[in-house]
């Protein structure tokens, strides 16, 4: 595979670090790399979740970190820096549906956390890591260390009743495209993912067990695929699926006063 980025040993596999990876796309993006012969690793909270990992997949080196914690993840990544590895993927998030439920402080504490804090903590460890790194690998235009980000096409949309977890992500999007330039002459690679819904367990649990009903929800191995391909060819920021996409860049083009007035009246309706 062309994604497979040269360790500094010829036996030994390149490593993916996956924040978020216990479980939904995360877990999914790192046993996709493992069948590719990556060394994986994963960080998530759930101690019943990693145990389940630890049982089925061996391999797979796990961690058990509370991200809202950010000296528990300081430790981790303190930790972490003695081990080489060559990509990291943030796919750790929190979701509150504020149409429905009344953003607490608890809720609004863990998404800030999660979905932004914890996020800059893990980037800005990680692009200091694989600096170092790329000082000491024979780099070429097909093998490069790479962060990805895995946001939300909830994130590119921009107007004044946004959610919280809406706004977050958009923050995302704009931290990861800084991060890109900032990193590119280090000839690392950085993407950010913006997908729309993916059926994952965290996805039928916010929906009494089924989300088939959302609009182009796609399954978590398609959202695979089309992660690898953004990975593959390097893009900065990829948007899918493609119905989501089209619809989201219609809506962005519309006069702020239309958009505002189309979104407020779905949220009126909704709760």
């Amino acid at each position: 595979m062309k994604n497979l980025i040269k360790s500094t040993s010829a036996h030994k596999p390149s490593h993916l670090i996956v924040f978020g990876g216990t479980s939904g796309l995360g877990l999914a993006l790192a046993l996709h790399h493992q069948v590719l012969g990556w060394q994986v690793s994963v960080v998530g909270h759930s101690v019943e979740k990693i145990a389940h990992i630890n049982s089925q997949h061996p391999d797979i080196v796990t961690y058990c970190c509370d991200l809202t914690d950010s000296a528990q993840t300081q430790t981790l990544v303190d930790n972490l820096s003695d081990i080489s590895f060559q990509r990291v993927i943030y796919s750790a998030g929190s979701y509150t549906n504020e149409r429905i439920h009344h953003l607490s402080q608890a809720d609004s504490d863990k998404m800030l956390a999660i979905n932004l804090q914890a996020f800059e903590q893990v980037f800005r460890w990680a692009s200091e890591q694989m600096k170092r790194q790329s000082q000491l690998l024979d780099m070429d235009k097909n093998s490069r260390l790479s962060i990805i980000c895995i946001a939300s096409i909830a994130g590119t949309m921009e107007y004044p009743y946004a959610s919280l977890y809406a706004k977050s992500k958009r923050a995302m999007i704009a931290t990861a495209s800084a991060y890109r330039a900032a990193l590119a002459p280090y000839h690392i690679q950085v993407n950010c993912i913006a997908s729309g819904y993916i059926d994952t367990q965290a996805l039928r649990d916010l929906n009494d067990g089924d989300a088939s009903h959302k609009p182009f929800v796609i399954s978590t191995q398609t959202a695979v695929k089309h992660v690898m391909q953004a990975i593959d060819k390097n893009i900065e920021l990829a948007v899918f699926p493609r119905s989501t996409r089209y619809i989201t860049r219609a809506l962005n083009h519309l006069p702020k006063p239309v958009l505002n007035w189309i979104l407020r009246s779905r949220l009126d309706k909704t709760t």
